[in-house]
């Protein structure tokens, strides 16, 4: 290899004869890598190299300059001459860079080899932002890691379907947010995929089709665990994991589901090679009984929400008033989700129609900019008082202020009301998907379902009139006892085990056996975390 430059205070830095420029890693190659991992792996340069090459090791090192990320293979120098190489394949020849030729035909990303040390145990959060309750479990789950362990687990969240697989399948989310605005096209392929016999053979075609770039993903990620908090992302995962470990490129690993919808759940959330499936609800364990999960395998814990939602708070006043609302009206939070979707606008203007100003009204509209200028700028005869917020990430100060929601039926939200102990009013719901949380919130007492925005408004005057007002009280003090504020950290304790001990009795840690990789099996046992 020919080599260019002189800098003499320099280290000399030099790709390793036949590795191609082109593969240097781009900058985002490096969000998962911890500082610690920068320590150079070791290995032999290839004996085709020139002469003045031949007996010098290479070693690839990532490291931090500052905020930028650089990734630089580096050697020791050939005599006085050195040489750098940089992010884009630049060879740097004192201040003067010159562009070095490809030595391969074709391009990728290239992350650090998989002898590099770990410094602690890495879990693989796969989700897709398929709507926004799959991230927001996954970022509670690590933030309760975080919380619990310090830097002793190394927390991955990657979109899988978009980052690690190819056309078309890396559309996903986009063909959800099409799909949903067409609810027929929603519940007609939600529900052709429900049965087995459907899902499984198309999700075998879709592993063929996939499976080379998720190896790629498993390569360069190297989880000690892998958790799906995506209902697709048992099937085709857990095919890839155990055909690793059946021929030895992956140690006996094991794999958690971490079901994140309260009772209307697809079956494919449910896989019964899944080492561990945490479920929030009673009949969500049932469903994955029927769906060929055994008992060790099925956890009850509760749905994974923030840990922020489980501290201590000052009083519903004082919240009010450091909130800047108005701390003698009860409060009426309405939320649109993220995009700030709904009959938001019709239902604050039946409200204040209905009730004047006997109550107030804080309208969470997302990053719907239209919709929060023209209620910042609306002022209601009634003079009930409206504060209107974009996308905020205080949200359970705001639920903590406030004396009922008004919210569709996605589970995180309706979990985090629970938590909060507020009434919930149900104003809408993904078809087939949340379905199912509309009766667990009526049935419990909890709450009510009503799409209109003038009977919406009535409900409210009912439940705030002195008649009802006992009864309004019990529905707060029963969602309060329904939530799970410990549930997060109950299924990190157990997630921690599940990253440091392979189960070879259940899930794809099996597969370990099965190749005679292990002799006999044996039964996980408690690790201390």
């Amino acid at each position: 290899m020919a080599v260019i430059g002189t800098a003499p205070d320099e280290e000399v830095r030099l790709l390793p004869p036949m590795l191609p420029i082109n593969l240097i890693p781009r900058r985002e190659s490096y969000h998962c890598r911890p500082r610690a991992e920068a320590s150079s792996a070791q290995s032999e340069a290839s004996s085709s190299a020139s002469s003045s090459t031949s007996q010098l090791s290479s070693s690839y090192t990532s490291s931090n300059s500052g905020s930028s990320n650089r990734a630089l293979l580096t050697m020791p120098k050939i005599g006085s001459i050195p040489l750098k190489i940089g992010m884009g394949g630049t060879i740097y020849f004192g201040a003067a860079p010159c562009k070095a030729v490809a030595l391969w035909p074709f391009g990728g990303r290239l992350r650090a080899p998989l002898d590099t040390p770990k410094v602690s145990k890495r879990i693989l959060i796969m989700m897709s932002n398929t709507g926004g309750g799959h991230k927001a479990s996954a970022d509670a789950i690590k933030a309760a890691f975080q919380e619990k362990y310090g830097d002793d687990y190394d927390v991955l969240i990657e979109d899988i379907w978009k980052d690690h697989t190819p056309a078309p399948f890396n559309r996903v989310p986009d063909t959800y947010s099409f799909m949903v605005r067409h609810a027929f096209l929603w519940w007609f392929s939600y529900v052709v995929m429900q049965p087995r016999w459907v899902h499984s053979p198309y999700l075998r075609l879709v592993h063929s089709l996939v499976s080379k770039r998720l190896n790629t993903a498993f390569n360069e990620l190297r989880p000690d665990l892998v958790v799906s908090v995506h209902p697709l992302m048992q099937h085709v995962p857990i095919r890839v994991m155990k055909s690793r470990i059946r021929s030895g490129l992956s140690q006996p690993i094991n794999f958690a589901t971490v079901v994140t919808d309260f009772t209307t759940c697809h079956n494919t959330w449910f896989h019964p090679e899944a080492t561990r499936c945490f479920v929030p609800t009673e009949y969500c364990k049932q469903l994955a009984v029927q769906n060929g999960l055994k008992e060790p395998q099925i956890v009850l814990h509760g749905l994974p929400i923030r840990p922020i939602f489980s501290k201590p708070l000052p009083t519903k006043k004082m919240m009010k008033k450091a909130l800047g609302l108005n701390t003698s009206l009860p409060a009426i939070l309405l939320v649109g989700g993220g995009e700030g979707m709904g009959k938001l606008e019709d239902t604050v203007d039946q409200i204040a129609e209905k009730l004047g100003s006997s109550c107030q009204v804080v309208v969470v509209c997302g990053r719907n900019k239209r919709l929060l200028q023209r209620l910042s700028e609306k002022r209601y005869t009634s003079g009930m008082p409206v504060t209107a917020t974009g996308f905020i990430d205080n949200i359970h100060e705001y639920m903590h202020a406030s004396d009922a929601i008004i919210t569709k039926a996605g589970p995180g939200t309706i979990a985090e009301a629970l938590i909060s102990g507020l009434p919930i009013l149900l104003n809408g719901n993904v078809p087939c998907q949340e379905e199912g949380n509309i009766p667990y919130v009526v049935e419990n007492g909890v709450g009510a379902f009503e799409t209109r925005p003038p009977k919406i408004a009535n409900i409210l005057a009912s439940w705030l009139s002195p008649l009802e007002r006992e009864e309004f009280v019990l529905k707060a003090e029963r969602s309060k006892a329904l939530g799970r504020p410990e549930a997060v950290y109950k299924i990190v304790q157990d997630l921690a085990t599940l990253a440091h001990v392979p189960d070879f009795q259940w899930g794809t840690a099996k597969a370990a056996v099965e190749a005679g990789r292990v002799p006999q099996p044996t039964i996980a046992t408690s690790v201390s975390c």
